[in-house]
């Protein structure tokens, strides 16, 4: 396809050309090989009760995601230290609140769901 002019992203990125900033080789083969670890992936299986399955088809549902990438993605954070339990960080937001009652946090509303 060739265009005599460029659309609105493409002059946004023309005009911001000279704020790039190259990598160092370093650098970019460190992110390479980082790339290249997160694309390798093996199949596994697993056994899991019926209403476990259920409940994970149902939460994928909602999230818009295949419940495999919901399953690959909680585990991915559970090894990783970021999943986190709900209920501890609502009992840790309730005792901050009780220290300092006036300041007001966005899990306030949250909190009564």
């Amino acid at each position: 396809m060739n265009k005599d002019r460029l659309d609105d992203e493409e002059q946004r990125i023309e005009d911001s050309a000279e704020e790039f900033v190259p990598v160092s080789q370093e650098e970019r083969d460190r992110v390479e090989r980082i790339l290249a670890r997160s694309r390798k992936t093996r199949n596994i299986n697993i056994r899991l009760s019926e209403e476990d399955l259920t409940l994970i088809r149902s939460r994928a549902q909602r999230e818009g995601v295949p419940y495999q990438t919901l399953v690959s993605s909680v585990l991915h954070k559970f090894v990783t230290g970021q999943l986190v339990d709900e209920t501890q960080v609502l009992k840790a937001v309730e005792l901050l609140e009780r220290q300092n009652p006036r300041t007001s946090t966005p899990l306030q509303s949250d909190k009564k769901r």
